[in-house]
């Protein structure tokens, strides 16, 4: 994936003292932390301690044009994908490849080929997308680029919001009021709960639950919960239960209608805050779980069709020329859509990977070398493009 570095940002005075500064930084964590701004540690977890979550104290800058255009690019997106995960002849011969050398790729290709010639118990699937946006200054003036579109355990519904929430508390202290209508309004929260609660009425059994899968150890603890107290503030009602996947596997059962049966109710949605990195799945057991939840009656969010459309090789084949007429019949839409893509160069062992590596290796700070992961922190830059043996 190409980079393009923006310049240094301009200094602005405040007016503070260090002193001052210093407060207004510790005043800010404290309010953060007590107002659901916390994550737990990765290296000394506790289930009974919370750090501050990293924030900026003031916003960037961001187009309004450009934040505009992303906002209604959006639905767009989220049909494209929708049509990506339900296309298996497409999804096959973009992950064709991968799969020989992604063995965690391969396992969820295989539990979708599993899934698929059994036959799909449930059609319906709930999305819950998150695209990732940057800013571009280029020799075209201002654009809006897609870093990647995720598809499964799409975090920061709650932490996005908080962000703004933060800005807001700081310019206010800082006295700059006439600045706090320049933050747009984000009700992302609301509106991810709003979806879930959407999918469970569907399921038609108000006696049903929503089942959320999350790791052994959620250091996202924040993000995850905001989702369950906002689901309870919608839908008071509406039962929500936490599992890992080896609680599933050790808990859960198929009816013989198919249905997924925990703790003697049956699950309406399962949304997915785990299983999408390997080291969520510690064994056969954890696989078996995947399995029995992807042959249930419950709606999946996402089902792992969906969890395969967001892979990053099937990212990289849409930017081709041509592909997106597949799936998009307005050439505008396409346009639209084709604009916001980066450039993304695969690393197949051929002519076109040849030429990606030695574009790398020549100038590896214009480029980020991702894997085939969620969940951040597994990218690398700079010289490291050039001192990985495997990825």
């Amino acid at each position: 994936m190409m980079m393009n570095r923006l310049n240094p940002c301009i200094s602005i005075p405040f007016g503070l003292s260090t002193d001052e500064f210093q407060d207004l930084i510790k005043k800010t964590k404290d309010w953060t932390l007590m107002h659901g701004g916390g994550i737990r540690s990765k290296n000394n977890f506790s289930s009974d301690s919370l750090t501050v979550v990293p924030f900026t104290l003031l916003p960037s800058v961001f187009p309004k044009n450009e934040f505009l255009k992303a906002v209604k690019i959006q639905p767009l997106l989220n049909e494209l994908m929708h049509k990506v995960s339900r296309d298996h002849e497409f999804l096959k011969s973009c992950l064709k490849k991968t799969i020989e050398v992604d063995e965690f790729t391969r396992k969820l290709f295989t539990l979708y080929e599993t899934v698929r010639e059994e036959g799909i118990t449930q059609r319906m699937s709930l999305g819950l997308l998150r695209s990732d946006i940057m800013h571009q200054m280029d020799e075209n003036g201002n654009n809006i680029k897609q870093v990647e579109l995720n598809t499964i355990a799409c975090g920061f519904g709650w932490l996005g919001i908080l962000s703004g929430n933060i800005h807001r508390f700081v310019l206010q202290q800082l006295g700059f009021l006439d600045k706090l209508k320049m933050l747009p309004e984000n009700n992302a929260l609301q509106g991810l709960c709003l979806a879930i609660i959407k999918a469970w009425e569907l399921f038609n059994d108000k006696n049903s639950i929503v089942l959320i899968v999350v790791e052994d150890q959620s250091v996202n603890i924040c993000d995850q919960r905001f989702h369950e107290f906002e689901l309870a503030l919608q839908k008071p009602e509406l039962c929500v239960i936490r599992k890992t996947l080896t609680q599933v596997a050790n808990e859960a059962k198929l009816t013989h209608s198919k249905d997924l049966v925990i703790q003697s109710k049956r699950v309406a949605v399962v949304y997915y805050r785990s299983g999408y990195s390997p080291e969520h799945y510690h064994g056969e057991i954890e696989w078996l779980a995947r399995l029995l939840i992807e042959r249930s009656t419950a709606i999946k969010c996402p089902d792992i069709q969906y969890h395969l459309a967001g892979t990053k090789k099937v990212q990289q084949e849409l930017a081709k020329t041509g592909v997106l007429e597949r799936f998009i019949n307005d050439p505008n839409e396409v346009v639209e859509i084709r604009h916001i893509f980066t450039g993304l160069f695969s690393l197949d062992l051929d002519q076109n990977g040849d030429n990606a590596v030695k574009m790398a290796l020549d100038n590896p700070e214009n480029f980020v070398l991702k894997p085939q992961r969620e969940g951040g922190g597994n990218n690398l830059y700079n010289d490291e493009i050039k001192e990985v043996n495997s990825f």
